[in-house]
């Protein structure tokens, strides 16, 4: 097992995903005790919220650490979806931030769209790292929900090394995920999106520019 990272790097990782959950629950974002949200805190593990934990009101003996592997190293319980944050942080070690969201929209994209939504054209694509222009397309993979967690991992895994990581991707009937270099980073991409979904879904009900919502059914 690997050893603990420094008190105060996890103790400012406590404290940064109480304020974002804070936050995300005030826009409606994690109802009840849904949602689950990470920060790296080294090469080799992760701060991340414990499973069922009302992420409105978190306190800091509701945030574990976990190796990324999804191992405890303090005893606690980690959430169901843990191996969906490590999987991201192995792949790219300049992610240091993971939120996991079930807003309603998300949802409800998540159950229409087909197996890639694009969305291109749009100001708020400019919100997301290396992103410079609005002259860019966004691809967001949609995958089928699952309880084995370890199978959707897998999932993921394989098709960002077809099309490379991206900035998130939905799951059907379940929420968001989107990742970033650090929380505030994360945060943003993750408003962002939020803006960029609810578009997408009234596009998609009528009057839309055929130029600027896309379906990718791979």
């Amino acid at each position: 097992m690997n050893p603990a990272p420094p008190t105060e790097l996890y103790q400012q990782a406590v404290s940064g995903l109480i304020a974002a959950g804070q936050r995300i629950w005030q826009q409606g974002w994690c109802p009840a005790t849904s949602s689950n949200f990470s920060q790296r805190l080294t090469c080799d593990s992760c701060a991340i919220t414990v499973s069922g934990r009302d992420k409105g009101n978190l306190q800091p003996a509701d945030i574990m650490q976990v190796d990324l592997s999804g191992q405890a190293l303090d005893g606690k319980k980690p959430s169901a979806e843990t191996l969906l944050h490590t999987q991201l942080y192995r792949r790219d070690p300049d992610i240091g931030a993971v939120l996991h969201t079930h807003s309603v929209k998300a949802t409800l994209v998540s159950m229409a769209a087909p197996a890639v939504v694009e969305l291109s054209g749009l100001e708020l694509l400019k919100a997301f790292a290396g992103n410079s222009s609005h002259q860019v397309t966004l691809r967001i993979p949609v995958f089928d929900n699952t309880q084995d967690i370890t199978a959707l991992a897998s999932e993921v895994e394989h098709w960002m090394q077809q099309h490379g990581t991206g900035h998130a991707y939905l799951i059907r009937g379940h929420g968001l995920y989107t990742w970033g270099r650090d929380l505030p980073e994360t945060l943003r991409h993750l408003e962002a999106l939020e803006f960029l979904l609810d578009y997408y879904w009234h596009a998609r009900a009528g009057a839309r520019p055929t130029s600027h919502v896309n379906e990718d059914r791979e």
